[in-house]
């Protein structure tokens, strides 16, 4: 039973891994080159109304018409970059999914390391403050109640004798 068992969870993990394209029979170019390229473009392109989905992922009628879109570019003669400028013209920078760097993305992309180092320098200075407060004190970083101070004399001790007889 836990042979099933475990079978049916590693069959489950393996599909579950393969990712779901939403491209249809009828889409495929019959050049593999140029479909892998078309995929490859449709996985950088965000479907208008799936939001944060790719194209190539999405099943949204609208998806379906930008990747026949992409495709017919390409067949056209259009470069990769040429193709995407196109959308971008048409439907906005919002169409990609990474988007270009550029003075109107400059704080998108800025805006998670410069977080990252303000956490940073705020847990340094929180530290700091903290040995500061401690040393000024006189006192250690954890202080004993005073019954655990006796409770660990008496263990020190308890362990001397013990350690004097080797």
């Amino acid at each position: 039973m836990r042979r099933l068992a475990a079978l049916l969870f590693a069959s489950f993990v393996v599909l579950a891994a393969v990712p779901a394209h939403a491209v249809q029979p009828d889409e495929i170019m019959t050049d593999p080159a140029l479909e892998a390229r078309a995929r490859e473009l449709s996985r950088e392109l965000r479907c208008m109304v799936c939001q944060n989905q790719s194209i190539d992922d999405s099943e949204a009628p609208l998806a379906r018409d930008l990747r026949l879109l992409v495709r017919e570019r390409i067949s056209a003669g259009d470069s990769n970059s040429q193709v995407i400028d196109f959308l971008v013209a048409r439907y906005g920078e919002y169409v990609l999914l990474k988007p270009r760097l550029e003075q109107q993305t400059l704080l998108l992309w800025l805006l998670t390391p410069l977080a990252l180092v303000a956490g940073a320098i705020g847990l340094w200075l929180q530290n700091r403050r903290r040995l500061k407060l401690a040393s000024a004190d006189g006192e250690t970083l954890v202080s004993l109640t005073p019954d655990e101070e006796a409770r660990l004399q008496k263990l020190i001790a308890a362990q001397t004798p013990a350690d004097e007889q080797r």
